[in-house]
């Protein structure tokens, strides 16, 4: 099934979600939190079998971050706050209430709040290409989309810090150590 920048493929009681905007390697926009929000929709409707669903990107990228240009070529009418309260969190939160098993399949980079989409699921597979990386440093933002919960509590206090003071990527081997 297609939605808008969002693809879904039902595979017995798997449901496997892509982003589906590899032109702008995945960036997180309103139209694709729209349609990933649609397309949990048509599982908990059309397929309530379902028993996993798994996250990845199309094309090379997993996600790289938010698309803060918002609709069109403009920027973010309220602001990237304004977008975090009323998109990227509803959409995060309905991830975390899931009644089945959360995986992302990390296939390139994940970065910002792709690294946080990335991070929500219950297991994490990446492949050798992918890396983490907490871009919102180089933006002048705070992490945010639930990194700043979510890397102290799976990473540590001081490396959780190390990765969004400094700004450096976090490869697949190294973040498995």
């Amino acid at each position: 099934m297609e939605f808008e920048r969002a693809s879904l493929e039902i595979d017995g009681t798997v449901a496997i979600l892509s982003l589906n905007h590899p032109e702008v390697l995945n960036a997180l926009s309103a139209e694709m939190l729209e349609g990933m929000t649609a397309a949990l929709d048509a599982i908990a409707k059309e397929s309530p079998a379902i028993r996993c669903l798994v996250i990845t990107g199309t094309g090379r990228a997993f996600s790289t971050g938010a698309n803060l240009q918002g609709r069109g070529n403009g920027p973010l009418p309220r602001g990237a706050g304004y977008a975090l309260e009323t998109q990227y969190h509803p959409f995060l939160r309905r991830l975390r209430e899931l009644p089945y098993p959360l995986i992302t399949a990390v296939n390139g980079p994940a970065a910002g709040a792709g690294m946080s989409l990335a991070l929500m699921g219950d297991l994490v597979l990446c492949a050798r290409s992918a890396y983490f990386l907490q871009a919102f440093r180089r933006i002048g933002l705070v992490p945010d989309c639930g990194s700043t919960w979510l890397l102290p509590r799976l990473i540590g206090r001081a490396r959780a810090i190390e990765l969004s003071l400094m700004g450096e990527r976090l490869p697949a081997e190294t973040a498995l150590a």
